[in-house]
């Protein structure tokens, strides 16, 4: 009997690669690193493959060492894999041109993921995979959880027939992380796909000293234009081996696949032809709207490409053709899918297998995860009945510039009534998104449902805004985009509430229920109007909890998502309430008995607290709020920021218009302070009567959060009566006042700070000068102190001692509010880097945490100071950021020698003292360093004069550079 499984792309795939391989060679890197890990624990577990041996898991320095690794195993005759994406996929370039050249049989599986361009995206399209569809791998598309698995095996099968290396990829994201109900491929199923006599052939023609030979010699020109065109027979019939490859997994499974799979109308005149996750988003609407005469080619095997079994799968009635690239290859005359459509339907006329050109349009759509949508299906369709469609279009988006855009109907949706369509609201790192996970899991694997989760939060490691889609019904789920009509909404967070329309999906009737710490006769004032309206005007229903206080009582902290698993199935009525409680013990005792039973029960015990918490709440239909959701950003904040910034931070930043972005992808720094996160509703408290101003806690905040200033008592005389200080702890400054500010709306409630306090206060036991308390007591009087705090000015410089801890927190961090985990251990140096030598500061930064929480949209840490300097940051790839930095060092060293040498020719001309000063200044203190800025400004100055008033080439040419008089720190972060 075939075992159903609810597992994501990642699992489905990672269970194949490992069961039918010998090596796996990894560096793992988003969004393909759970395959990687995956294999890796399966084998530290003693986990056998299929023949009954426990595969070798080699984990690298690199993607490129990963490739040479798989290369090396690959020639000594071992069935070898690896997992990669993106970057990591360019790093193994150069290895799968060799891999591929000695027609070797390999499988690489990629999460397909956009390329670093104006800037990086980890999210799902084809970019990275195009761009390696010439190195010879053969291209093989999954489109659903179920297709990557089964492809899977069958280029693992098709690869050993072939000789010719696969690359088996699905969409980044949004298959390789969606959960879904599939059929488990069995051991003996997989076994019957792997041909034993193929795999000894591969051992075979493997190196060997006892049958030596040469291979990978290095050609001249008399032969290796023959030897490229050697291999043409085998690219031949590769289409013909995957073909039967798939056959012979029919006659296994019962699912069978074809090289381009049709769908649709038999006569069709309109076809669109795509690969990936988007094939079933148009095979969706076709059989839900039935659009006259339209069909729809899944492209599964893309290289190499078949022109003959394309000219089989469309219909000869066929007048029109629109193709989908889910990439963008700037200055083509197309994009690489198109082309191919093109190229083969001309060929066909060429040689008589057809008679008729049908006309052939082409399009972009879903870079960087963006959502493909039936209502996007139906606009490309649309586009396709006029006399004149658009060429080169997009869809999803909003061109303004060059107007290549589609417009669609944005309200218009297929939902599957018969489902339970969820969505759920959460903050990253608060257990929302597991809990999810289990719920599908607990669904599709114990009732008769089927069930799709799919999660979508940016790149921050921690304390962003979650949203779980999920979908359970009586048929399969074929839905590869965003639940749009929800009848259960849930808010895990309330402020959310307050900042973004958590509504707008909900359906007539709908559920929704919100984790609130106001009490359910107290909540409905608290809402902001359009909520309010939403909840009238649709007849939805509201449950409220406190699931904090609930969590808290049960010793779990902050982690809600028990509490709220439990009432979701108690409203969804997805199962029986007493099944449903059991089935959720069960998956928490599997999740966290790794952890200890006291984990366990404490999970327990929040899920038998929750529903007799859960209450009801009686709508009025007479009495509303008059006050709108939150400002996402004040008024004063700058105008980017409250044009652009802010509708990413509110949700809408699929909105924004071409027009509206940076093409450079150069974006405002400092963003961070105006994003207010609100993430933690316990917050640390200074006690002034007890500290001893030693700026521990400062020091170790990874957010930058608490801030000390110390100014003359008489600035205090217009600060609020709350506003906290205390006489400064040091000799030598009479009548100084010491405050130490907390940033209450940006603090992630990590205790750091507590646990650095060395203070303990000997009438209170368990109280130190600083100690966590409910935020929302103190938060307007708070806001109110952080704006007097932000008046008083930083100390100068000078009169710092910041060779100390005490004294390097009293300096201006110039990162701040950083989108890292609560408690990181890294952001507390960055930010202390950032102090001491922010205002002269270049960072080359390698991607990963760092390149997250240091350079991720909408908002950004690295700030400037009130004159303007700060750090400058920038990323390169993956792995290069020693080498980008030495760029930068040398390019810095070299521009300084040519201003000094400009700055001496122009020596008469802007005075000869400040001349000798501006060249011969030594920089290695902070004094020397702010001379030598002030000298900068006044020549500057002169400089402009002398460039307007005399057009003097020189005094234009030591402006581009004279920043460089200033000594630049570089630091690799």
């Amino acid at each position: 009997m075939t075992e159903l499984r609810a597992l994501d792309g990642n699992e489905a795939v990672a269970r194949v690669a490992y069961a039918v391989s010998e090596i796996c060679s990894i560096y793992p890197i988003t969004p393909s690193s759970p395959m990687a890990e995956m294999a890796d624990v399966w084998s530290a577990s003693g986990k056998p493959n299929i023949w009954g041996q426990v595969p070798d898991i080699i984990e690298m320095q690199s993607e490129g060492g990963a490739a040479g690794t798989a290369h090396g195993a690959l020639q000594t005759g071992a069935l070898t894999t690896t997992f990669t994406a993106s970057q990591g996929l360019m790093l193994m370039l150069p290895n799968m041109y060799k891999i591929a050249g000695e027609l070797t049989p390999a499988v690489f599986h990629v999460a397909s993921r956009s390329l670093a361009a104006q800037a990086l995206s980890i999210f799902g399209d084809h970019q990275d995979v195009m761009a390696a569809r010439t190195t010879g791998f053969g291209l093989l598309a999954a489109s659903s959880v179920q297709a990557a698995q089964d492809l899977a095996l069958i280029s693992h099968a098709a690869t050993l027939e072939a000789r010719i290396p696969f690359i088996h990829f699905f969409d980044g994201f949004r298959t390789s992380h969606e959960v879904n109900k599939i059929e488990l491929l069995s051991e003996e199923q997989m076994h019957a796909m792997m041909d034993d006599g193929l795999i000894y052939e591969h051992r075979n023609r493997a190196l060997n000293p006892d049958n030596p030979f040469i291979r990978g010699t290095a050609q001249n020109p008399d032969v290796y234009f023959q030897g490229r065109e050697t291999v043409n027979r085998y690219y031949d019939a590769t289409p013909g081996i995957v073909d039967r490859a798939m056959g012979r997994f029919g006659e296994v499974t019962g699912r069978r696949y074809k090289l381009f799979d049709y769908h649709g109308d038999p006569d069709a005149e309109r076809v669109i032809v795509l690969m990936g996750s988007g094939a079933d988003t148009v095979t969706q609407t076709i059989d839900a709207l039935h659009p006259e005469g339209v069909g729809v080619v899944n492209v599964r095997l893309y290289r190499p490409f078949s022109a003959e079994h394309l000219l089989a799968a469309l219909p000869d009635t066929v007048k029109m053709v629109a193709v989908l690239d889910r990439t963008k290859e700037s200055g083509a005359s197309g994009e690489p899918l198109y082309q191919d459509v093109v190229t083969a339907l001309a060929e066909a006329i060429g040689n008589g297998a057809r008679t008729s050109m049908p006309r052939v349009i082409g399009g972009r759509y879903g870079l960087s995860s963006k959502e493909f949508t039936p209502a996007m299906v139906m606009a490309v369709i649309a586009e396709m009945e006029k006399p004149r469609p658009k060429q080169h279009f997009t869809v999803g988006i909003r061109d303004d510039v060059t107007h290549t855009s589609l417009d669609y109907d944005t309200g218009m949706h297929i939902e599957d009534t018969s489902a339970t369509r969820a969505i759920f609201y959460g903050m990253g790192s608060d257990g929302t998104v597991g809990a999810n996970k289990n719920s599908i899991k607990i669904i599709g694997e114990n009732t008769e449902l089927w069930a799709q989760g799919y999660f979508v939060y940016d790149s921050k490691k921690s304390g962003s805004r979650t949203v779980s889609h999920l979908r359970f019904g009586p048929d399969p789920i074929h839905a590869p985009y965003l639940v749009q009509s929800a009848n259960f909404i849930a808010c895990h967070k309330f402020d959310l509430v307050n900042k973004i329309e958590v509504l707008a999906d909900a359906c007539e009737g709908a559920v929704f229920l919100l984790n609130s710490p106001y009490p359910p006769d107290d909540v409905w004032d608290r809402l902001p109007r359009p909520v309010q309206q939403a909840i009238v005007d649709r007849g939805i229903h509201l449950h409220v909890i406190d699931a904090s206080r609930v969590a808290r009582n049960a010793g779990m902290g902050k982690r809600i998502n028990t509490v709220m698993q439990a009432c979701f199935f108690a409203l969804s009525g997805v199962l029986p309430r007493s099944e449903a409680i059991q089935q959720i013990k069960g998956a928490i005792e599997k999740t966290y008995k790794s952890k200890g039973q006291s984990v366990v029960e404490k999970n327990f015990a929040a899920v038998d607290a929750a529903l007799d918490h859960l209450h009801e709440v009686e709508i009025p239909t007479d009495r509303r709020s008059e006050r709108d959701l939150d400002a996402v950003v004040p008024n004063f904040a700058p105008d980017f920021v409250r044009e652009v910034t802010a509708q990413m931070m509110r949700g809408h930043g699929d909105e924004l218009p071409v027009s509206m972005l940076p093409a450079d992808g150069t974006y405002p720094s400092g963003t961070t302070r105006w994003e207010k996160s609100n993430v933690s509703d316990e917050v640390p408290l200074w006690r002034e009567d007890l500290c001893i101003q030693c700026g521990n806690c400062s020091f170790v905040c990874p957010h930058s959060v608490i801030r000390a200033k110390f100014f003359h008592a008489s600035a205090l005389k217009d600060a609020p009566r709350s506003f906290p200080s205390a006489a400064i702890s040091a000799r030598g400054f009479p009548e100084t006042r010491y405050s130490l500010q907390v940033y209450l709306e940006d603090c992630t409630g990590c205790k750091l700070c507590v646990e650095a306090c060395p203070v303990s206060c000997p009438d209170e036991p368990g109280v130190r000068a600083i100690n966590m308390t409910e935020k929302a007591p103190i938060l307007e009087e708070g806001r109110a102190n952080i704006e007097f705090f932000e008046s008083l000015p930083f100390t100068d410089r000078a009169k710092v001692d910041f060779s100390s801890v005490r004294g390097s927190q009293f300096l201006e961090p110039l990162f701040e509010f950083a989108g890292a985990c609560a408690g990181c251990g890294e952001t507390p140096y960055v930010r202390l880097l950032s102090q001491l030598f922010g205002p002269r500061l270049m960072v080359a930064n390698a991607t990963g945490c760092s390149s997250i929480y240091g350079g991720n949209l909408p908002t950004t840490p690295w700030a400037k100071n009130e004159e303007g300097s700060g750090p400058a940051w920038s990323n390169s790839l993956f792995e290069d950021n020693a080498e980008f930095g030495l760029g930068m060092r040398i390019a810095a060293d070299h521009h300084m020698a040519i201003a000094k040498g400009l700055v001496t020719e122009l020596a008469s001309k802007i005075g000869e003292e400040l001349a000798d000063k501006l060249v011969n200044s030594r920089q290695r203190v902070g004094s020397e360093i702010r001379a030598q800025r002030q000298r900068v400004s006044i020549l500057k100055e002169k400089l402009r004069q002398l460039r307007d008033e005399e057009g003097d080439d020189k005094a234009a040419a030591l402006l581009s550079i004279v920043d460089h008089l200033i000594r630049r720190s570089i630091w690799l972060v």
